[in-house]
């Protein structure tokens, strides 16, 4: 049962798409809003979000939608948000050589984590699997806070 709206309260839009179209100069007169998700965030479809400024939204989105930075997730009246990364907590790997990268690649796959690319680095989840393998694999890595964009988009873990 919905509870009834207050005086100069407004609905919570509910977001049922991962990102809206817009052509081109309707944003322009309109004032910025953010909703800033780590990447395991951006794969959650059902559930309120704050946006940067305080607006509550309530994401309803089809089974699989991952937000994607950098998409217009909703335009409200003299408003709109974009979606943004989180820096989060990962591992930052430098590859020796291609080889190295791309066992680096493989065995973070085959253990069903992702994995992105930042210039010359891998980056990783800072998860304690993580940090075993990359120590078997005898690779010198880092815990940075960095925006992880998985390669191939949302990839997917069999312990959630």
């Amino acid at each position: 049962m919905r509870r009834p709206l207050l005086s100069g309260e407004s609905p919570v839009p509910v977001i049922t798409e991962p990102h809206v179209h817009v052509p081109d100069g309707t944003l322009a007169r309109l004032e910025r809003d953010a909703l800033v998700l780590t990447a395991e965030e951006r794969r959650w479809g059902r559930r309120r979000v704050t946006t940067r400024a305080g607006r509550t939204l309530a994401l309803a989105l089809p089974t699989g939608s991952v937000l994607t930075p950098g998409e217009i997730l909703h335009v409200g009246p003299g408003w709109y948000v974009v979606i943004e990364a989180a820096p989060e907590p990962v591992l930052a790997v430098a590859p020796r050589s291609r080889e190295e990268a791309i066992r680096v690649a493989f065995e973070v796959g085959n253990r069903h984590f992702t994995l992105a690319l930042d210039g010359d680095r891998l980056l990783v989840p800072d998860d304690p699997a993580m940090d075993q393998l990359l120590t078997r694999l005898g690779l010198a890595f880092e815990r940075v806070q960095s925006v992880f964009l998985p390669v191939g988009g949302a990839g997917h873990r069999h312990d959630h």
